[in-house]
């Protein structure tokens, strides 16, 4: 079986000892050395600061809405993971659609001010498969119109823009690491914020604490477990032959299936790209499907992925957004990790071409 991504694992000994460095201590949550350990090691490595380690990477967004007081109406994009609608949901705010870029997928920076209102309070962009958004154009429409920005990175470990982390662009920035994930603690994820508003974030990710018997306002539990660091610190150190893997991966495949009538996604200029995904966009969805059908009957499962446009949730107000709407159908995912072989590899090129 050959799924579209899979997780990379340490040799288990190399993770238990790691985490016999808690378990001696019995200390296996409320921010213990290992996550205090991964936050500094992330920091370095990304060239960030105020990094917080969470649980999972959902609840980084929804508390950034929360910590920014946002309020009304936020500007989102439709073509991400359903998170990123569903937080702005859930913090009681409503999503204002503005369509992508065909090319590059991510939110059309051209169509933002004509979808804002006396309402909106913030834009909430998603960087699609570690592609960054025009983050230029989009702090210059915030700055214009005093308007807050998040940036769900959730794909984005070991990006840069124009040699900057792509999470140090916004008022905050979220990424996932979750097991599907480049890099991973099993499951878990990170913000990143401005300094101002690194305490109160902070406070919010565990309970609203200040100190152990007083408290700062409203709070949730965010906190990243003693594990979940185990897991980061012992994946750690494979970031950059896994990073290389992905790559030649890329490669191979952008080689073999370039002379095929297929879109693929355009990475912004001045980007250093992790190959997170591989995304291909067919001609129509019947295509697609007629793709996919053929490669799951050789037990290879790639992923419709963004699918559906998130405008079309039924908590939500439909939108006319045609660039969303028929990408989403017709975007497929390609199978891409790490010790992925060239004879799998091979089946998966063979497969599309066939059945095109």
């Amino acid at each position: 079986m050959i799924n579209v991504t899979k997780t990379f694992l340490p040799a288990q000994e190399e993770y238990q000892t790691i985490l016999k460095e808690a378990w001696n201590t019995g200390w296996m949550t409320n921010r213990g050395v290992l996550v205090k350990q991964l936050e500094l090691k992330l920091q370095d490595y990304l060239g960030t600061v105020n990094i917080i380690a969470m649980t999972n990477g959902t609840l980084p967004l929804q508390i950034a809405i929360k910590a920014l007081r946002l309020q009304g109406e936020i500007i989102t994009t439709p073509f991400s993971y359903v998170a990123t609608t569903s937080s702005i949901v859930w913090e009681g705010c409503t999503p204002v659609f503005v369509d992508i870029h065909p090319d590059y997928l991510t939110i059309d920076e051209t169509k933002i001010e004509a979808k804002i209102s006396d309402r909106t309070s913030a834009i909430l962009a998603t960087h699609v498969f570690g592609n960054p958004c025009n983050v230029e154009a989009i702090e210059a429409i915030a700055k214009k119109h005093d308007l807050k920005v998040i940036y769900d990175a959730a794909h984005c470990f070991g990006v840069t823009y124009k040699g900057q982390s792509i999470f140090n662009f916004g008022d905050v920035s979220t990424c996932s690491f979750h097991a599907t994930k480049l890099f991973h603690t099993g499951e878990g994820g990170a913000l990143f914020c401005k300094p101002q508003y690194f305490n109160t974030i902070f406070s919010h990710h565990n309970f609203g604490h200040n100190g152990p018997e007083q408290f700062n306002g409203l709070g949730i539990n965010a906190k990243m477990s003693e594990p979940q660091a185990a897991m980061g610190l012992a994946v750690f150190p494979y970031m950059e032959s896994i990073l290389a893997s992905r790559e030649k991966i890329v490669e191979d495949y952008s080689t073999a299936l370039a002379s095929l009538n297929l879109q693929f996604l355009k990475i912004r200029e001045h980007t250093i790209w992790n190959f997170s995904y591989y995304p291909v966009i067919f001609e129509d969805e019947k295509q697609l499907l007629n793709v996919k059908l053929a490669l799951e009957k050789c037990s290879i499962f790639p992923r419709r992925y963004f699918y559906p446009s998130l405008d079309t949730l039924s908590y939500v107000e439909t939108s006319n957004l045609p660039y969303s709407a028929s990408i989403s159908k017709r975007i497929l995912c390609l199978p891409l990790y790490h010790n992925l072989d060239k004879n799998s590899l091979q089946d998966i090129i063979n497969t599309i071409k066939d059945n095109l």
